[in-house]
């Protein structure tokens, strides 16, 4: 008995999540390096062009998308994308002992909240329509209720890009990643409709002759493009434990948005089908927050300690005869703080 396409489709899917994941912390590795020797990714240098990890990392993460790109030919979109959660696990593992990155408890059932809401949503999401062609997804992708929501993606994207990012984008991690999950939503359309057209060829039927395949490959190449940058940015100015588990969930809600209003997948979906998936997409947004709040926390708990405390030591002298007990702790610790000798 043959192995299904699905079977097929599902594997690549799996080995795709297991280099991409392994992929950020070569990349996060290389633009540590590259920083401490010149501009950061973050304040616009290219620095990190130079750096061999970097490059290993870019290496990976093209194995990753390879094997991402055959597997939509072989699957439904709804099928493949759910499983990018593995390389939240890939990633958040290594960092954890390589990169020394820490994940408080609420990070990590945030990360869980948000692969659980996830699979929920993928779960109960609408089976997508196999296009027989190229001009099919064509003529989809020119109608009325999908070139709205394209326009709005350029529209959010160009926003973000020229005054939400030179504002916000080294404080709001929402900034980088909604520019990278945005284009990623017409990335898959537009690789789906070069996986087509290759199957179609390799059967005979040649799909390279029609325009069609070109402006999608040429879309394709600016989407990507795009995600790399501001997916360089991000993991320059924000740990690898929060980029990588939020930049999964944006992008699988909207790829999967993008590819119901494409195909009108939800048209003859069931009452308890649609409420399930706004279940699962309330749990990601829920996963969102606490990972969000679990990152401010160790911020605000490291920001707490006016000075290193291993860089001296304070002691205190209390008599418990004094009328004034507070009075006495309070003007022996501003003595030793005027007394203590200045950092070297």
């Amino acid at each position: 008995m043959g192995v299904s396409d699905n079977t097929v489709g599902l594997s690549l899917a799996v080995a795709s999540s297991a280099f991409i994941g392994a992929s950020f912390i070569l990349k996060k590795i290389g633009l540590i390096r590259a920083g401490k020797g010149g501009v950061r990714a973050g304040g616009g240098g290219y620095t990190y062009l130079l750096e061999p990890l970097w490059w290993a990392g870019m290496m990976t993460m093209l194995l990753g998308e390879i094997a991402n790109f055959v597997a939509y030919t072989f699957a439904p979109a709804v099928l493949v994308t759910p499983l990018g959660a593995l390389s939240i696990i890939v990633s958040s593992l290594l960092a954890h002992f390589v990169l020394k990155e820490r994940l408080e408890k609420l990070g990590v059932l945030g990360c869980v909240s948000c692969i659980v809401g996830s699979v929920i949503v993928v779960i109960h999401a609408p089976q997508e329509h196999m296009p027989n062609s190229v001009e099919e997804i064509w003529n989809l992708a020119i109608q009325p209720g999908f070139l709205t929501y394209a326009v709005a993606t350029l529209v959010v994207v160009a926003a973000l890009v020229l005054f939400f990012e030179p504002r916000y984008g080294q404080t709001n991690i929402m900034i980088y990643l909604g520019i990278c999950s945005s284009m990623g939503s017409l990335t898959v359309v537009s690789i789906k409709a070069i996986g087509v057209a290759i199957k179609l060829t390799l059967d005979g039927m040649n799909q390279v002759a029609y325009p069609h395949t070109w402006l999608f490959v040429i879309i394709a190449i600016i989407c990507v493009v795009s995600q790399i940058n501001y997916l360089n940015k991000a993991l320059d100015t924000f740990d690898l434990a929060v980029v990588s588990p939020i930049y999964y969930v944006m992008f699988t809600t909207l790829t999967i948005v993008a590819s119901g209003i494409m195909f009108k997948d939800w048209a003859g979906q069931s009452f308890s089908s649609i409420a399930s998936e706004f279940c699962g997409l309330i749990t990601i947004l829920t996963g969102t927050i606490m990972l969000h709040t679990a990152k401010e926390e160790e911020t605000g708990s490291s920001a707490a300690l006016p000075w290193p405390l291993d860089r001296g030591s304070i002691s205190w002298c209390i008599s418990l005869g004094s009328d004034n007990l507070l009075k006495n702790v309070n003007e022996d610790y501003f003595a030793a703080l005027q007394s203590s000798p200045a950092p070297v």
